[in-house]
C-alpha cells in the first residue's frame, strides 16, 4: 500500500514533574527537508533525534517540535537572577542614552528575554531514564504519523484507481470512431479529387497514398502503450510505499501517449475524449506529488 507524504503525529509522556510533548507535521517534498525545534534541555541529542525521525519519515517536508511543560503542582522554574539583573541594567542604560522613558511594566519585557526562565533547565543534565522517556514519546508520535500517512495513502490509492479506470474507459470509447474517421478521410479526399474535373489520376496510386496516409494516423500503438502504462501504474501502487517518484514517471509516459493520440485525432468526437483523458491524468499528476 502506498503512503502519503502528508501526515500528523502528536504524543505526550510524563517524567517526574515534567510533561514531554512531541508534534510532527509532514508535507510533500522531493527530498527529506527536516526542520527541528527542540527544547534546550535535549538539544545535545539533536542529531540522534534527527536520525530517528528521518529514518521513519524517509521523504517530505518535516516540522518536528519537542518541548516540555511543568505539571501544575510542580515547583515553578527559578529565575536566572544574574541574567535578569544584567538585562535590567542594559535596559536602563539604553533608555537614558536614547532619552526615552522606561517601560511602565519592565518585568513584562524582561521576562520575555532569552534564558531568563530557562537557564536552570538548560544546565540540568538529562538522565538516561529521562532520555528514554523522550525517545519513547518521539516514537509514539512517529507511529501516529505513519498511521495517518497510511490512511491518506489508502485514500490516494482509491482516487488513483478511479482515475485510471476512467482513462481506460475513455480509451475504449475511442474505438467506434476509428473506422468512422478512416471512412471520412477517404471520402474527403475522393470528393476533393472529383471536384477537379480536368485532372486525371491513377486510382491504384491514389489507393496506395491513402493507405500510407491513414497508417500515419493509426492510433493502435498509442492505445496499446497507454493500456500498458495504466496496468503498470496499478501494479506499482500495489507494490508498496516508496513509489511516489516512479508513479510520477509513469504518469508522464501516460501523458505522452494521450498527447500523441490527440495529435492524430482529426475527428471532433475523438478530440473531446482526449480532452477528458487529459483532465483525469492531470488530477493523477497533482495527487502523485503527495505519494511517498
Amino acid at each position: 500500500m502506498i503512503q502519503s507524504m502528508t501526515g500528523y503525529g502528536r504524543a505526550s509522556n510524563t517524567f517526574g514533574d515534567k510533561k514531554i510533548l512531541v508534534e510532527i507535521k509532514t508535507l510533500n517534498s522531493k527530498a527529506l527537508d527536516l526542520s527541528a525545534h527542540i527544547t534546550s534541555a535535549y538539544r545535545e541529542r539533536e542529531m540522534e533525534l534527527r536520525t530517528l525521525v528521518g529514518k521513519a519519515v524517509e521523504r517530505g517536508k518535516v516540522d518536528f517540535n519537542l518541548w516540555t511543560e511543568r505539571e501544575e503542582q510542580a515547583v515553578e522554574t527559578p529565575l536566572n537572577a544574574p541574567l535578569l539583573g544584567a538585562y535590567h541594567k542594559q535596559l536602563k542604560c539604553i533608555c537614558e542614552e536614547q532619552g526615552i522613558p522606561m517601560p511602565v511594566d519592565p518585568w513584562t519585557v524582561l521576562l520575555r528575554l532569552p534564558d531568563v526562565m530557562a537557564k536552570a533547565e538548560a544546565q540540568r543534565e538529562v538522565s538516561d531514564e529521562e532520555w528514554q522517556a523522550v525517545r519513547q514519546t518521539v516514537e509514539q508520535a512517529l507511529a501516529q504519523l505513519l498511521e495517518f500517512r497510511a490512511q491518506e495513502g489508502a485514500a490516494l490509492e482509491r482516487k488513483f484507481r478511479e482515475k485510471t479506470d476512467r482513462i481506460a474507459e475513455l480509451l475504449r470509447s475511442v474505438e467506434p470512431y476509428e473506422k468512422l474517421r478512416i471512412e471520412k478521410i477517404r471520402q474527403r479526399i475522393t470528393d476533393a479529387l472529383q471536384s477537379l474535373a480536368d485532372v486525371n489520376y491513377d486510382r491504384n496510386r491514389l489507393e496506395q497514398e491513402m493507405i500510407y496516409y491513414i497508417e500515419k494516423l493509426d492510433v493502435s500503438e498509442e492505445k496499446q502503450r497507454l493500456t500498458n502504462h495504466l496496468r503498470y501504474f496499478t501494479e506499482t501502487i500495489e507494490s508498496g510505499h516508496g513509489q511516489g517518484k516512479k508513479l510520477g514517471f509513469i504518469a508522464q509516459e501516460m501523458g505522452r501517449e494521450i498527447n500523441t493520440l490527440g495529435s492524430k485525432s482529426n475527428l471532433a468526437e475523438m478530440q473531446n475524449i482526449v480532452v477528458m483523458m487529459k483532465d483525469e491524468l492531470e488530477q493523477i499528476k497533482e495527487q502523485v506529488l503527495n505519494v511517498l
